[in-house]
């Protein structure tokens, strides 16, 4: 049985990592590399690093943090947020980081993800979608921050994605996003059942059933969630205790 991971995620806006609901109502929360530290240090198993606006706005992701964070934490970290070419990838891996996600870009441009996982392999290739349920029941993909929807099933777009390369999928539920209601489980299910590389949920965790329910319902590989972590109202450590009491495989 493959360890669960535990994966805080870090939005960062403008070299300062935020957080807000839905991708709305954004708050200040810390500094990359000061909040990576303490989740290095705190027990997380990765780190996720978004810079949430720089698709928006068509510019590239600042780089500026990412060496700061390499140098302050001994876990993985993915950074995600403008990456539009191979170069993008080699100069944030350059700069210390493990993996590269892309997003808006491999929508408008698939032949990324495989050009990406030849030069790099695809363990450092991981896609990230965003996706809300629409009137079908079903998911579109969304980009841009969650602002333009796609019209593509998020589930078809995730097989894709592994057929091009990508190492790992990383769900976000755009309903859930920062709701702390709990993850789309019936999403990640679709997709976790369809793909044959690691699924990350994203998006909704708001106590620690949240956690073991995604694991145990959708069996994904890791969980990722910010706001509970950012303000204090889950500790690392006792979500670890509590999915290792549950009988999830988890690192302690």
């Amino acid at each position: 049985m493959l360890t669960k991971r535990i994966i805080p995620c870090l939005d960062v806006l403008n070299g300062r990592v935020v957080k807000g609901k839905q991708f709305t109502n954004i708050i200040d929360v810390d500094a990359p590399e000061k909040l990576g530290k303490f989740y290095s240090d705190s027990g997380a198993d990765e780190l996720v690093f978004y810079d949430i606006t720089a698709s928006n706005e068509e510019r590239k992701t600042s780089l500026d943090f990412v060496g700061k964070v390499a140098r302050e934490i001994n876990i993985p970290f993915c950074v995600g947020g403008g990456i539009r070419s191979v170069q993008d990838f080699k100069e944030i891996l350059r700069r210390g980081a493990d993996k590269v996600s892309v997003n808006s870009a491999a929508v408008k441009n698939p032949s990324l993800i495989r050009n990406a996982a030849l030069r790099f392999g695809s363990q450092c290739v991981v896609l990230s979608i965003d996706a809300k349920k629409n009137e079908n029941g079903n998911y579109d993909v969304y980009v841009k921050g969650g602002r333009e929807n796609t019209e593509l099933d998020a589930v078809s777009w995730a097989i894709e994605g592994v057929r091009l390369g990508a190492g790992e999928i990383v769900v976000n539920s755009i309903d859930e996003d920062g709701m702390k209601e709990g993850y789309s489980i019936d999403l990640l299910k679709r997709i976790s059942e369809r793909v044959s590389v690691p699924v990350i949920a994203s998006g909704g965790a708001g106590k620690l059933e949240d956690f073991y329910s995604v694991i145990r319902d959708a069996n994904v590989d890791g969980v990722l969630a910010a706001s509970v972590f950012h303000f204090g109202e889950i500790k690392i450590k006792d979500l670890k205790q509590y999915l290792f009491n549950k009988g999830v495989s988890i690192r302690i």
